[in-house]
């Protein structure tokens, strides 16, 4: 018998059944096998009777309670420190966002004690699904990225306006052999096993795109140096689309991109490029950030070069077929982060 399915009248007088036999010498364990509930039920309806006697076996109301037990203002507390803060952060011993830090959570703010599922309840119920977190640097510095967003940028868009310059985004990136990306269908239990060669080896591309959907780019095998960067710049300049315009080309801090070589060398090509940098340790703000991740994703994440000649090969590939579509290159600053940017 599930007494789940009894109604609140039959509940009670079981309890009080349950409760007298033990009272009269029955054993919990034989009360409970006797009535057909729980050991732990007994263990609880004896308890409550022994401190609270006949009225703490009555018939509570059932059903979820007419009032939310946490407030509105608890509420709209509890989804600003999920939103804005880390449980580190708020001194909980987890890492993530888990039904079970909510608990915690709850419990220390609020000083109300739930279930997990309850937890996953309230979850769903402010907006918050399970989902893969994305890194960010303890270095980054919101004031910059702030005055990024509303002052600086808006300024060169101005200056780029008044001086008939076209904004590039330019990034860097080292690509290697074993990066896979996707999932491969298996037997269940069985981990797929992909075959490719045990040497690795790597090659390195610079890139630069426009929210028109220009797009300029250059793979190369060594490091990426001063002497890299400027053979980058130099054909960035003489781009036939730029077709007389000034170049503003936004980067962010790497040292190559701030060395003495690359200054004097702007210096002297000042009437032809420009060069400005996005705050540190941000490159969500970067456009160019997406077109590196089209080609790991698609031009190694599902194909096993054998060498570094065919990666070499498989990477220009795909940015020659993007260069020709500009309405993908377009579609990069689309995205949340970088939609500032399409304008």
């Amino acid at each position: 018998m599930d007494a789940r399915s009894l109604s609140a009248e039959a509940q009670e007088a079981l309890r009080r059944r349950v409760v007298a036999a033990v009272a009269e010498g029955l054993s919990q364990a034989q009360a409970a096998r006797t009535f057909g509930v729980s050991r732990a039920s007994v263990n609880t309806w004896c308890g409550r009777f022994a401190r609270a006697g006949e009225a703490a076996l009555g018939a509570g109301k059932r059903g979820r309670p007419a009032q939310p037990r946490l407030a509105q203002d608890q509420q709209r507390q509890v989804v600003r420190l999920i939103r804005d803060r880390c449980p580190d952060q708020l001194k909980l011993p987890f890492a993530l966002w888990t039904r079970q830090a909510v608990c915690q959570l709850l419990q220390h703010r609020c000083g109300l004690t739930v279930s997990v599922w309850t937890a996953g309840r309230y979850l769903r119920a402010w907006g918050f699904t399970p989902q893969k977190p994305l890194r960010r640097a303890y270095e980054r510095d919101p004031a910059a990225i702030e005055r990024w967003l509303k002052l600086e940028y808006p300024l060169i868009r101005a200056r780029a306006k008044q001086e008939k310059a076209l904004i590039h985004w330019g990034d860097e990136m080292g690509l290697r052999s074993d990066h896979q990306s996707g999932t491969s269908y298996g037997i269940k239990g069985q981990t797929p096993v992909i075959p490719g060669t045990g040497r690795r080896f790597g090659v390195n591309m610079i890139s630069a795109i426009t929210n028109r959907g220009e797009l300029s780019f250059m793979v190369f095998k060594q490091c990426f140096t001063t002497r890299t960067f400027l053979a980058f710049l130099r054909r960035l300049i003489r781009q036939p689309y730029l077709a007389g315009r000034k170049c503003f080309l936004i980067v962010d801090g790497h040292p190559v991109h701030r060395a003495a070589a690359v200054e004097r060398w702007l210096a002297e090509h000042h009437r032809h490029i420009d060069l400005f940098f996005l705050p540190g340790y941000a490159p969500e703000l970067n456009p160019d950030e997406l077109l590196n991740q089209d080609v790991k994703a698609n031009a190694l994440g599902r194909q096993r070069p054998t060498d570094q000649s065919q990666m070499i090969g498989l990477v220009r590939q795909r940015l020659r077929s993007t260069q020709r579509r500009p309405t993908v290159v377009q579609s990069y600053f689309q995205e949340d982060p970088v939609r500032y940017a399409a304008a």
